[in-house]
């Protein structure tokens, strides 16, 4: 099933969210760049190590239009996705439409439509938590955590060559180390991820890359995975095109002792919200 908004409860307004500069425009082209990413599921099983959901309510914040949400209802009990944007919160909707323990909902990392401690997992991947400036979403996914419950976040190495490169040129005022800094006081562990992009040709490669960077940056990128896979591809007779992407998997367990209410386990009291930077 889904829904665009929980009886009682409004709908994500455009000062609680900030468009995603690449699914919210071409979703076809982001379709593209989700089947294309972790094809040997290196995420995933990273994920599964260290927050296995086998059995459990899973919410995945920041769920676009979807794409993730099958995969978890492999083995979760339930799985719930929320997205602001009201033509992914149907995208979505529709792709899960025959999966009965799979619900949308419409909303914001901010303002999650759901009651307290009413999931396992919390699970964003490239949405919203993208360090300091995210306090508030921080707090509201401990809200719906049971105790015990872990949030983890999957979000790019800005820090990892050459996608982190790319990154950097058009992002000069992130620094990766002080974002690591600020996810390790909120009390988060790191597993870093070395994954796999893999296109099966020279356009949908360029496509994506060109809603992912300024045009002088996806120039340059998409001039250094043809130079690389030239040269690797006449070594090993490799057929398509492949780029390295570093992942951050980060995740935050709850305590399963008792919470007072009113209370949280984040120690922030920031409201100021994070721009989206991929």
């Amino acid at each position: 099933m889904w829904k665009i908004a929980r009886r009682g409860q409004r709908a994500p307004s455009r000062a609680d969210v900030l468009p995603s500069p690449n699914i919210w425009y071409y979703p076809d082209t982001y379709e593209l760049e989700n089947r294309a990413q972790d094809v040997d599921g290196d995420i995933w099983r990273a994920l599964a190590t260290e927050c296995d959901w086998a059995g459990k309510d899973v919410l995945d914040i920041g769920c676009g239009d979807g794409f993730h949400l099958p995969r978890f209802a492999e083995t979760a009990r339930s799985v719930t996705g929320v997205e602001p944007h009201e033509p992914l919160v149907r995208r979505a909707g529709h792709r899960v439409a025959d999966l009965p323990a799979v619900r949308v909902l419409r909303g914001s990392a901010q303002l999650v439509p759901v009651p307290d401690a009413s999931a396992d997992v919390v699970h964003a991947r490239t949405a919203y938590f993208f360090g300091p400036g995210c306090e508030p979403g921080l707090r509201e996914a401990d809200r719906v955590l049971r105790p015990g419950g872990a949030l983890a976040i999957v979000d790019l190495d800005v820090s990892s060559e050459p996608y982190g490169r790319w990154m950097r040129a058009d992002l000069p005022d992130y620094y990766p180390a002080a974002v690591d800094r600020f996810f390790a006081d909120q009390g988060f562990r790191c597993r870093r991820v070395s994954a796999r992009w893999w296109f099966a040709d020279e356009e949908s490669l360029a496509s994506v890359l060109r809603i992912e960077f300024s045009p002088a940056v996806a120039d340059r990128a998409i001039e250094d995975v043809l130079r690389d896979n030239g040269s690797r591809g006449r070594r090993s007779g490799a057929a398509g095109f492949t780029v390295p992407v570093g992942y951050r998997v980060l995740v935050r367990d709850k305590a399963a002792g008792l919470v007072l209410p009113g209370h949280s386990s984040s120690s922030s009291s920031s409201v100021s919200i994070s721009p989206r930077t991929a």
